[in-house]
């Protein structure tokens, strides 16, 4: 039986066949033609018998529009050739030209009944020929002639099935292909569409008008956006149209690349132009590099390490030597006021390469971190404890502590290290606007992320907008004693114990340094 909306359809066209036909006799009787155009020997039979073949067809037409058993089409079939059979006696057999509507209902029945359902059908509609003509001739020697047409017209019932059968098996063999091509097809292109929605490069198609017709996940986080599709690019990220008519102007030369957002990483353009017919658009592919680029940093500064390990000998001998000869003539009481000064000088700088040397050693020895599971409102409080006691009078230190038990799991010698470097630049930099330098320290629970963070905050100066973006790069500095590797040093040891160090400006002035610490269980 055929399945779903193609057999309903088909069954809608033979409900339409049959009621066409019974339309058609009941014309036929009505114009008094059938007396004419047939050979009727029963034409009381045969009147009523049209009259009841349309009827019937009517109410099946109506009733039967669903059929959710093979039985129900099994008795539609069988009832029409049993009507068409009566009526094919009635016209006078063969001549009558009713055995032809026979071998079309056949075929019509064998395309929604299969198999040997669909052969019974057939048989039932060869017998009733064969019979009913030789029953025809019993009462009329005439129709003795008519065997071998109700023969033909028998064995074209036959063959009619076996080939619609065959012919229907064909186009569902290829309709199942189709549907399973279709399928894998619609399964492709879902995989193909979770695949870039996951990527992490940012995939973004524009039109010429710079509209957004699809935009990925990667592509919205990259930009720091909420849903792209639809909307013109040019007030979300005015840089990346910048980079797209830099392409524009010289396809053959790289774009630059940007940051979409200021804490945001650093992104790589490439544009592709596509064709689609008429329309021209542009793929674009967003990939991070700050990764790339931290990594590179990184392998330079181990290069550094090594080199400079390799070569501190040599250097700290003639350093220290510098050094002491400096010192021992600012000792010498014949040295004038400013060969002093130049003296000092000397001895100055001479710690500050010394410094320079030990914090680069610092990076190419770094061990590795060893967490432990820290309770830190007590780490926390000890440590201001420790600090305060050793700090001059005019260097405060205040903590703040919220909420309930806030653990997590670092090493404590480097958070130790990061506070100390976090709290001495927020003394030195409060002191340098106020008599007083202070620095608050804020221990809460992250309502969004339910993560321990640690802020560290000052009322100096703060950073400017310029300066910002750099601070965390290793040998960038403001101050012409430091080295400029504090920072990135607090943020590398940070990230090894999977925390993250972040800078954000403080209401009021100032500057706050956050640390977010990881959960507890997250780290082994």
């Amino acid at each position: 039986m055929q399945d779903g909306a193609q057999g309903r359809r088909i069954l809608r066209l033979y409900h339409f066949y049959r009621l066409i036909i019974g339309l058609a006799l009941v014309l036929l009787i009505s114009s008094n033609l059938d007396e004419q155009l047939l050979d009727v020997v029963h034409i009381g039979l045969f009147r009523t018998g049209s009259w009841a073949y349309l009827i019937l067809n009517i109410f099946i037409a109506v009733l039967v529009q669903k059929p959710k058993h093979l039985a129900q089409l099994f008795s539609l079939a069988l009832v029409d050739v049993i009507f068409l059979s009566g009526l094919f006696y009635a016209a006078g057999g063969t001549p009558s030209g009713i055995g032809n509507l026979l071998v079309v209902a056949v075929a019509i029945a064998n395309i929604l009944l299969r198999g040997r359902i669909g052969l019974l059908i057939a048989a039932v509609a060869a017998m009733a020929l064969i019979y009913l003509t030789f029953y025809l001739s019993l009462s009329r020697p005439v129709a003795v002639a008519q065997y071998v047409q109700a023969g033909a017209l028998g064995a074209l019932c036959f063959a009619g099935a076996l080939f619609i059968q065959g012919i229907t098996r064909r186009l569902q063999l290829s309709e199942t292909l189709a549907e399973q091509r279709a399928a894998d097809v619609a399964n492709l292109e879902e995989l193909n569409e979770q695949i870039i929605q996951r990527m992490r490069t940012g995939i973004l198609v524009l039109d010429t008008q710079h509209r957004v017709l699809l935009a990925n996940q990667g592509a919205t986080q990259l930009l720091g956006r909420g849903e792209l599709s639809g909307k013109i690019i040019d007030p979300h990220c005015p840089e990346l149209l910048k980079r797209l008519q830099q392409w524009l102007h010289n396809p053959s030369m790289r774009p630059d690349s940007l940051q979409a957002q200021v804490d945001g990483p650093v992104l790589q353009p490439s544009f592709i132009s596509l064709q689609r017919g008429e329309q021209q658009h542009t793929l674009v592919f967003l990939d991070d590099i700050s990764q790339i680029a931290q990594q590179a940093q990184q392998l330079k500064l181990a290069s550094l390490g090594r080199l400079t390990a390799g070569i501190a000998h040599e250097i700290r001998n003639p350093l220290g030597a510098i050094s002491h000869a400096a010192q021992l003539l600012q000792e010498s009481e014949d040295l004038q006021g400013p060969d002093q000064r130049l003296a000092q000088i000397i001895q100055d700088h001479s710690k500050r390469m010394n410094l320079v040397i030990e914090n680069v050693l610092q990076l190419s020895r770094r061990r590795q971190a060893e967490p432990q599971l820290l309770d830190l409102k007590y780490w926390l409080h000890r440590f201001a404890s420790e600090f305060r006691s050793s700090a001059p009078s005019d260097r405060q230190i205040h903590l703040e502590t919220r909420g309930g038990s806030l653990q997590t799991r670092m090493d404590p010698h480097q958070l130790t290290q990061v506070l100390t470097n976090l709290v001495q630049n927020g003394l030195r930099y409060s002191a340098q606007q106020h008599r007083l330098g202070q620095v608050w320290l804020q221990l809460f629970r992250d309502e969004k992320s339910d993560l321990p963070v640690l802020e560290v905050l000052d009322d100096g100066p703060g950073v400017s907008a310029e300066q910002e973006q750099h601070i965390f790069e290793p040998f960038f500095t403001t101050e012409n004693k430091g080295t400029g590797l504090g920072l990135y040093i607090s943020r590398e040891l940070c990230q090894s114990n999977q925390a993250r160090l972040d800078y954000k400006p403080r209401e009021g002035g100032g500057s706050c340094f956050r640390i977010t610490f990881a959960h507890p269980r997250k780290l082994s």
